[in-house]
């Protein structure tokens, strides 16, 4: 069964949850004092079967001015409003701050009911009324003549109800679960249950949910939805959930319920003013009334239409909610705003409050990942998301997304720093990645690494120049120590002499790099041919031979000739046979050599 949620809107007295018992047989009233007195003072809840075969609920408001916070918890997350106006009485004050809340909330859908027709002429309400409303985010909308003491009225009434059914958008049931809580009580031997307007995703029984106001974890009992027992409810609906492991003291309205992980909780958000009162002008404290939140915050204007709200506690917000700044003391709607970034940037640097609204100008309050990402630059995917965005572009490294034109800079930025610091540090391999994460600004090496593209490359946690030459000192060091080998090319030079050669530890580093040398051992090293020489040298010995035989063919010490045998062996050049003798290794098969025994 469909379900089309809407809330009542108007003056106090104006008979409209007279109406609604009307419509639907059952007063909204539930507490003895609103039926003593006659007067709603706490939401109420009603249904009604429409002949289309869809299920209206209502929500009922109290219309005093003392309750305007009750009435904006119950409109808070409803898509239209069924807007009360008695024939008798006319516009009232409250009928315009109704409106001036619904407005501000960005309500479009409604419909207008002129009750008490049976005392007045209908028509001059109506007419100013209409006039009214037409001004606000409703437009023109239908007006009903309806008398609930006498019945006039309620088959037109019910026929426009169910054309205003037909024009609410349905709600995603793949979306994740946000449902505000206006409602929470006890019940005898189940626990605690809290209510709601369902208004995206849905709910199972047995779903783990947590709540907005502590992150705590609890899991659906039971539900009903208008009430009847069920295990399954989508949006949209009213509905009642039994939680387990949650007690009153625990939340309440204002609370939400939340599919995990699906939302980031905003300590403050950057939102756009959408009429009432400019941002100079407004209060730098005032009331939020977000879904059926009602939270005081500091307000902090960026722009002539742009401010930041810094709340008390965290708020699962996402782009484009709609909100109400209300003035407590005034009691007064001072405007309405659209939440444009719910997770914004701190403004720590003068003059930063206006570059944000300058950064924020095109900001619409709808989501938009190609805008997020030019503003964002970098974001996580689930960041993204939770903030109501949906995104298609590949990560670039991880879960980490980037502007595209963003990423280029920094690739092209890498490129310089790499190269500047190769020509400071000739003899080192390459830039260490953790530095260039710090000079690139980036939060994860990961994305250091995604950006190494050639000419650059990856090497033992540095990042270089694939195509770099030797610097030039290690160049000319290089040639010293060739002069050195020409005559005798297994004589490697000791470690002073290496030095003297301009081969210190960093130099030798960078020519070991470059292949320009070989260092067989600590303070070995060679001429890269040095194991294609030794081949043939020792090809001319008898085989096997002996580590001394070797030495004297190859003009040299053990120092060199152990490391350059061993050299070879792991080149496949010679083998190491069991009694300790070598043989030099023909192209193809090795012959099979006789060993002496003992």
């Amino acid at each position: 069964m469909i379900v089309r949620v809407i809330a009542t809107a108007g003056h106090v007295d104006h008979g409209k949850s007279t109406l609604i018992e009307a419509l639907t047989g059952s007063h909204p009233d539930r507490l003895a004092e609103e039926r003593r007195r006659g007067l709603t003072i706490d939401l109420g809840f009603a249904s009604t079967d429409l002949p289309s075969g869809e299920r209206l609920a209502f929500i009922d408001v109290p219309g005093h001015e003392r309750f305007v916070p009750t009435m904006l918890a119950g409109v808070g997350s409803v898509p239209a409003v069924l807007f009360v106006v008695a024939a008798d009485e006319g516009w009232m004050p409250q009928s315009a701050e109704h409106l001036a809340a619904v407005d501000a909330l960005g309500v479009r859908h409604a419909l207008l009911a002129v009750t008490r027709c049976d005392l007045a002429d209908p028509g001059p309400a109506t007419a100013q009324a209409l006039e009214r409303i037409r001004s606000s985010t409703l437009g023109d909308v239908e007006a009903v003549a309806v008398s609930a003491r006498t019945g006039t009225g309620l088959v037109e009434l019910r026929a426009a109800l169910g054309r205003l059914a037909a024009q609410l958008p349905d709600g995603d049931p793949e979306s994740p679960v946000r449902l505000w809580i206006d409602r929470a009580f006890g019940v005898r031997g189940s626990g605690l249950v809290v209510t709601g307007t369902l208004g995206a995703g849905r709910i199972r029984r047995g779903d783990v949910l947590v709540t907005a106001r502590t992150g705590r974890r609890v899991r659906v009992r039971a539900l009903q939805a208008l009430g009847e027992e069920t295990d399954l409810v989508r949006a949209t609906a009213r509905v009642a959930v039994n939680l387990r492991d949650l007690d009153k003291e625990s939340t309440g309205r204002g609370d939400a319920l939340l599919t995990p992980e699906s939302f980031l909780p905003s300590l403050r958000c950057d939102v756009r003013l959408r009429g009432g009162t400019p941002a100079a002008a407004l209060p730098r404290t005032a009331i939020a009334h977000i879904g059926s939140a009602a939270v005081p915050v500091r307000v902090r204007p960026l722009g002539a239409d742009v401010v930041r709200l810094a709340l008390p506690a965290p708020l699962p917000l996402r782009i484009g909610d709609r909100a109400v700044l209300r003035d407590p003391g005034l009691r007064r709607v001072l405007a309405g705003v659209e939440v444009l970034d719910p997770q914004p940037p701190e403004l720590l640097r003068r003059g930063s409050a206006a570059r944000r609204a300058a950064e924020l100008g095109d900001a619409r309050g709808t989501p938009d990942e190609a805008a997020e990402l030019r503003r964002r630059l970098l974001v996580r995917r689930g960041e993204l998301t939770a903030m109501g965005v949906t995104v298609r572009t590949a990560p670039v490294a991880g879960d980490w997304l980037a502007d595209p034109a963003h990423w280029t800079a920094l690739r092209a930025r890498l490129a310089e720093l790499v190269t500047a610091y190769i020509s400071r540090r000739p003899t080192e391999e390459g830039m260490p990645l953790e530095a260039a994460r710090h000079r690139l600004g980036l939060p994860a090496v990961s994305l250091v690494e995604a950006l190494v593209t050639p000419p650059l490359r990856l090497s033992r946690g540095r990042v270089t120049v694939g195509t770099a030459a030797l610097p030039v000192a290690v160049a000319d060091a290089v040639d010293r120590l060739t002069e050195e080998l020409v005559r005798r090319p297994f004589a490697a030079p000791h470690a002073q002499q290496l030095v003297e050669l301009g081969l210190g530890r960093r130099e030798l580093a960078a020519a070991v790099r470059h292949g320009a040398v070989l260092q067989l051992a600590e303070h070995v090293v060679l001429l890269p041919d040095a194991p294609a020489l030794a081949a043939d040298r020792l090809s001319e010995l008898d085989q096997p031979f002996t580590v001394g035989t070797a030495s004297r063919a190859l003009d040299t010490t053990r120092r060199v000739t152990v490391p350059l045998l061993e050299h070879c062996d792991g080149q496949g050049i010679t083998e190491l046979l069991p009694d300790k003798r070598r043989r030099c290794a023909p192209r193809g098969r090795l012959a099979p050599v006789d060993t002496p025994a003992g």
